[in-house]
């Protein structure tokens, strides 16, 4: 009561300053590169300083809301570069540029050529424009899974894994030279949802049927001429006309950044300090240990090995931090993980489902979360995901590298004493042998069973259901929901909205991390410190027990 005393008439002469300034007419947004679901760890003082944070998805829709929430401001101009984004990252960024449209904002679109990632974003506004001598790109979809199994024979090595069936494909690229049926079969329906999805956004943002944007997105790549007189885009002209554009000759509109414009727009009253909405991350490879992020961006992403982890420890920890804290009325577990430990998994899902015990747990899932990923996903009340997420593989899958060959043809000898009749059974250099192969059979199927049992208690299911759409088998978000292992399509925001729902809680009520230490797990910044990061994800694969794993995915547009 006291901080709503001082706070208040702090935000009444704010806001009589604010109403002195005259904001623009537009607000102008740059979005480029990759996004985040939510606020990443920032690390030190230095480093912000030389290396600024980049703004969260959750942030930018905060910013829109702002500019929604002032009568004065006329719309948005999204100036839209190409997005290194996976498809459902797209969708909830899209989902943010319709609900400042449903504000009722004007957000026009702009860039000097679209990529299928921009253009997606652009079907989401009111006008698309581009650059004359621009493009768009080809709008098809498609990914080359790649298979080493000759290329690591020739230098002596090979995978030597154990699925629970077939579709349980996650050693398929150490063990195969291509794709098996399955793969191929599962691979196709996820390949036909998410380009379903693509073609429903450009047909509802363009008034076009499905079946004609099927026939142009067949024409794509498309120059800037063409793109006009088959209404992909409304306009042609260059980033300094705009003004004249929005506005008029006489009087054309005039545009400012956010930053520039932040202090003349009108300021939502202060929320009472009291309950908020937690959120808990888990992304990345789950392992056991505490999570950690690489300590560089590398050029490409190789899974596991320079992916951010997601640490049994530190999730468990961000867990009982989150049911002991009282003013944490409702939670929110964010997941973007193909899964990992079997072993990690489960103990997530056991401190998850403590909460949801007290208060409402809600899951938001990401671009993915499979296998371990929506093993962790099972405690929640509500399970929200994007249609193109991808999803399920509740299956189980257990090996080893084999180096032994590599070795020989290096002169390298070994001898081994050992007491014990399966000591050897995870060493890497012999592949396993029958009985140990039998033995670890058992393993499998037992997490297995154990895996169908928790899914079976979260979606209400037999054990028969589950394990029909379970086995390995992976799923889009779209295709989740009509199976029953998710309950509603919708982003982080969708899901945030729902836990204050589930809790009493006002819509404007605080949204925070939950933080475990003081500060983030990030190792320091240099090659030695990436080529140790990249080794500890090599020795998971080389692990002593069950994952479940997955890593069929799509790549981002």
């Amino acid at each position: 009561m006291l901080s709503m005393i001082i706070r208040y008439p702090i935000w009444v002469i704010r806001s009589l300053f604010r109403r002195l300034r005259k904001p623009p007419a537009y607000v102008t947004f740059t979005l480029a590169g990759e996004y985040s679901e939510y606020p990443q760890p920032s690390g030190s003082f230095i480093m912000r300083r030389i290396r600024p944070p980049k703004i969260s998805l959750l942030e930018l829709g905060e910013q829109f809301r702002l500019i929604g929430g002032d009568p004065r401001v006329e719309g948005v101009v999204l100036h839209l570069r190409p997005l290194q984004m996976a498809p459902a990252a797209i969708e909830s960024l899209r989902d943010l540029v319709k609900e400042l449209r449903n504000s009722g904002k004007r957000v026009v679109a702009w860039a000097t050529f679209y990529a299928p990632s921009n253009y997606l974003v652009a079907c989401a506004a009111d006008v698309i424009l581009m650059q004359p001598s621009g493009e768009i790109n080809t709008l098809g979809m498609g990914r080359t899974y790649p298979y080493l199994a000759r290329a690591l024979k020739k230098v002596g090595i090979e995978g030597d894994f154990i699925p629970i069936t077939p579709y349980k494909s996650a050693g398929d690229m150490f063990t195969r030279k291509n794709m098996s049926k399955e793969v191929r079969k599962m691979a196709n329906w996820l390949l036909d949802s998410v380009y379903e999805e693509r073609i429903n956004a450009i047909s509802e943002g363009r008034g076009i049927d499905a079946e004609g944007v099927r026939a142009l997105v067949d024409q794509t790549p498309m120059p800037d001429i063409q793109a006009l007189e088959l209404s992909l885009v409304d306009g042609l002209l260059s980033e300094e006309e705009l003004p004249k554009y929005l506005g008029n000759d006489e009087k054309p509109a005039r545009l400012a950044t956010f930053e520039a414009a932040r202090k003349t727009l009108k300021i939502p009253p202060p929320v009472r300090m009291g309950k908020y909405v937690a959120v808990i991350p888990i992304e990345g490879t789950i392992m056991d240990g505490t999570s950690g992020r690489p300590p560089i961006k590398p050029p490409i992403d190789l899974p596991i090995l320079t992916e951010p982890r997601a640490g049994d420890l530190t999730v468990v920890q961000a867990a009982r931090q989150a049911l002991r804290d009282k003013r944490a009325a409702g939670v929110v577990v964010y997941v973007n993980s193909p899964g990992g430990s079997a072993t990690s998994s489960e103990a997530m899902r056991a401190a998850l489902t403590q909460i949801d015990k007290s208060k409402p747990l809600v899951v938001s899932m990401g671009p993915v979360a499979a296998s371990g990923g929506y093993w962790v996903s099972t405690p929640g009340r509500v399970i929200f995901a994007q249609p193109s997420t991808i999803t399920g593989s509740i299956g189980v899958i257990l090996g080893k590298i084999v180096t032994g060959d590599l070795l020989d043809r290096l002169f390298i000898g070994r001898e081994r004493i050992q007491r014990g009749e399966h000591t050897s059974i995870y060493e890497s250099e012999t592949r396993f042998t029958k009985a140990e192969r039998e033995m670890l059979w058992g393993s499998i199927t037992h997490i297995y069973d154990l895996f169908l049992d928790r899914v079976m208690k979260s979606r209400g299911m037999t054990r028969e259901q589950v394990d029909e759409l379970g086995g390995g088998r992976v799923w889009t978000g779209r295709q989740a929901l009509d199976n029953g292992l998710v309950d509603e399509i919708g982003g982080l925001g969708a899901a945030i909205a729902r836990a204050k729902e589930l809790a009493g809680l006002p819509l404007n009520a605080p949204v925070r991390m939950v933080t475990v230490g003081k500060t983030p797990l990030v190792p320091a910044a240099n090659p030695a410190a990436m080529l140790e990061y990249a080794l500890e994800g090599a020795r998971f694969l080389q692990g002593t027990r069950p994952l479940c794993l997955s890593l069929l995915a799509l790549d981002k547009t």
